[in-house]
């Protein structure tokens, strides 16, 4: 599976890089509620960072976010979130080949998202400290961004059309 297509179904919830549940069944080619009756069969596994149920204000966010279609897609039932570790875990509650190949292409793309995060943050860094050793050219930079953002808002132009 492509790594674009699973990097599309992940989210941030809570704070977590998280999959939902209908995603990953259709991901592992298994029916929703299949997936979640083989979940509440080994819940002991699912700690609350490996894997949590939405609230109704996380589900409508979803919704307004257009992520679901509308609330009766869930037909319901309030969708599981998986982090990481509780896709991890899955492997072992669905023990196919297509779930350990499905699993191993969603771990290499939380791995490409970490990346990218420690990436960014290096970056950021990197920058922070540019700007600590040229603290005058930083503000100097900053206030001629800030003059021509505030010259072009003031600036009136004339209207093109044909006067009434």
């Amino acid at each position: 599976m492509e790594l674009e297509v699973i990097q599309n179904k992940i989210f941030e919830i809570r704070g977590y890089k998280v999959m939902l549940d209908f995603d990953l069944a259709l991901m592992y080619n298994v029916e929703t509620r299949v997936l979640k009756q083989s979940i509440r069969r080994n819940l002991s596994r699912f700690p609350e960072d490996f894997m949590f149920s939405l609230s109704e204000h996380e589900i409508n966010q979803l919704v307004s976010q257009n992520v679901i279609p509308s609330k009766s897609y869930l037909g319901g039932a309030a969708p599981f979130a998986f982090t990481e570790q509780g896709i991890a875990m899955l492997s072992s509650v669905l023990n196919s080949e297509k779930a350990i190949e499905i699993n191993i292409s969603i771990i290499r793309a939380f791995v490409t998202f970490r990346q990218f995060s420690l990436t960014y943050n290096e970056l950021k860094e990197r920058i922070t400290a540019i700007e600590n050793q040229f603290p005058d050219i930083y503000k100097a930079l900053n206030y001629l961004v800030d003059k021509n953002v505030d010259s072009e808002s003031k600036t009136e132009r004339n209207k093109i059309g044909y006067k009434k």
